[in-house]
């Protein structure tokens, strides 16, 4: 199924919105604070803003939701009589799997990287003056998957885990169950009231965060046609090229081409045989047949031949799968944009648009990295997620861009040891000039574990004495954090998540807030949604 059913919803949407007045300040653009700067008072994050917006809200499918209709009456009471929608743009950042270990880890690293203290370097994200916990649970888990909590994010509600865009009443893998159970995402929304959309990831294009922009699906692993086991659901990467809310995406940034193609066509960096299509369908086909404006690139050198400042409408798909890990990316044979340049050149291209926009950025591996123990690629990509954040705050203004940057849920990375301020925290646990500590077992260990994953005593070993790592490199990037118990993937963790955000609406974080009130702030901010009873 896919958000095709809303015929008369969009009907109504473009006639509510079709003469909305848009204005906004030009003001020099958002600065991201210097390494020791402190955080922005107050009284300066909450000097008034005078421009408003006079968009004709809606109300979505999924109104009626108990799980809308709480986070609604929660957000509104935030926001009071007298708040006004000042969010020409929106961007959300997800940094998938970026819990706070992740972040703090992240800083570390990051500062240490260029040569600065990392314990009190400050991520671009974190000088946002505004911050709040986000509660990731699901409709069924305590701890959720990637695709729940996407949908949250996207429609405002909380559903069943490994499904896509629907709420909590379907049949997880049930075609059947689907109907009458379809949400309007705040992209379906912001397209149909005239807005322009993107999304960037650097994980498949079609897997959850992503596809919980665009898709409705009974289950999230339903990426082509080949994984639909017979069932007569539209696949999530068909549904994507179909997708008709408004006038479709204008830019869509990311990997996983295998699933546009069938395996008859000759993948063009790898020269194999890549695609999983069995309907022989090419959807990049149906993508550049729908204008002359529609192009379809897939490396370096085809996303260096855009011009993003152009009414052009890009579809990137730079691997058959999964983008590279930043830490690999300079290795791959065909080139791939780093993320603040996909981030970069989405935003330029969504600027061209007069009614404001509405960006997906989601960095999709760190959460890849963590399953596989892998501290050092997970961190590098939360580097690489912050420069896009750092990107996006240079490019935009404050006074009308909300930029919201948080995680869907977390990971079982810990830090600990006590190791010395200024230790590498990719390294081993040092208390100082002492040399290294030493666990109980008389071996060294790394500041960085895990609580589950592949490097756990697998079952049956009778031989489980931990590894001793006094002669490996453990800040190398293929090392493999050691885990306490054994899981063939790294598990996610349940604890709530950072919430950063800036811009018109952005006060309206704070505390501690379920996930899924992130879409009530985004449709209330820009004033898409309506939120008069």
């Amino acid at each position: 199924m896919t958000k095709s059913n809303n015929g008369a919803f969009r009907a109504l949407l473009l006639a509510m919105t079709s003469s909305a007045a848009l204005a906004a300040c030009a003001t020099a653009p958002a600065e991201v604070a210097p390494v020791d700067a402190a955080v922005p008072p107050m009284e300066e994050a909450e000097a008034e803003i005078t421009t408003a917006l006079t968009r004709a809200g809606v109300t979505p499918q999924q109104a009626g939701d108990d799980y809308y209709v709480s986070a609604k009456a929660s957000v509104q009471a935030r926001a009071g009589e007298d708040f006004v929608p000042r969010a020409k743009n929106v961007i959300l950042f997800v940094g998938d799997g970026m819990g706070v270990s992740t972040i703090t880890a992240g800083r570390i690293y990051a500062g240490q990287q260029k040569g600065l203290d990392g314990e009190s370097y400050r991520l671009a994200m974190e000088s946002l003056p505004y911050s709040a916990f986000s509660k990731t649970y699901s409709h069924d888990a305590q701890v959720a998957d990637s695709a729940s909590t996407a949908t949250a994010m996207m429609s405002g509600i909380k559903t069943l885990s490994r499904t896509l865009g629907l709420r909590s009443g379907i049949a997880y893998g049930n075609c059947a169950s689907v109907g009458g159970q379809g949400t309007d995402s705040i992209f379906e929304i912001a397209e149909a009231a005239g807005l322009a959309t993107g999304i960037v990831s650097t994980a498949r294009i079609t897997h959850a965060t992503p596809a919980a922009t665009y898709a409705e699906s009974a289950d999230r692993n339903w990426e082509d046609d080949n994984q639909l086991g017979g069932t007569d659901c539209k696949d999530i990467a068909r549904q994507l090229v179909d997708w008709d809310a408004g006038d479709g995406f204008e830019v869509v940034l990311g990997g996983g081409r295998g699933a546009f193609f069938p395996a008859s066509v000759t993948d063009p960096e790898t020269g194999e045989a890549a695609g999983r299509r069995v309907d022989e369908a090419d959807l990049t086909e149906v993508w550049t047949a729908k204008s002359d404006d529609h192009v379809y690139i897939t490396d370096q050198a085809g996303f260096d031949a855009v011009d993003f400042a152009s009414s052009t409408r890009v579809l990137g798909l730079f691997e058959p799968s999964h983008m590279q890990y930043e830490l690999d990316r300079a290795e791959d044979p065909a080139g791939e944009p780093s993320l603040a340049e996909l981030t970069s050149a989405a935003i330029t291209r969504l600027s061209q648009d007069d009614e404001g926009y509405v960006l997906l950025v989601e960095a999709g591996r760190i959460d890849h990295a963590h399953h596989g123990v892998n501290a050092a690629r997970a961190l590098g990509d939360t580097a690489a997620l912050d420069e896009a954040v750092r990107a996006a705050l240079d490019m935009t203004d404050a006074e009308d861009t909300l930029i919201i940057v948080t995680a869907d849920h977390s990971h079982t990375l810990t830090l600990a040891g006590y190791p010395a301020r200024g230790n590498p925290i990719l390294g081993k646990v040092a208390y100082g000039p002492g040399g290294l500590a030493r666990a109980d077992d008389g071996k060294p260990y790394t500041t960085l574990g895990y609580a589950n994953g592949e490097t756990g005593c697998p079952p049956g070993e009778e031989d489980c004495a931990r590894a001793d790592l006094s002669d490996v490199d453990t800040t190398a990037k293929n090392f493999q954090q050691q885990a306490l118990v054994f899981q063939g993937s790294e598990t996610h963790a349940g604890e709530d998540v950072p919430l950063y955000a800036s811009g018109p609406g952005a006060e309206l974080f704070r505390g501690t807030i379920e996930q899924h009130e992130i879409f009530h702030v985004m449709g209330r901010a820009s004033g898409l949604v309506t939120y008069e009873d």
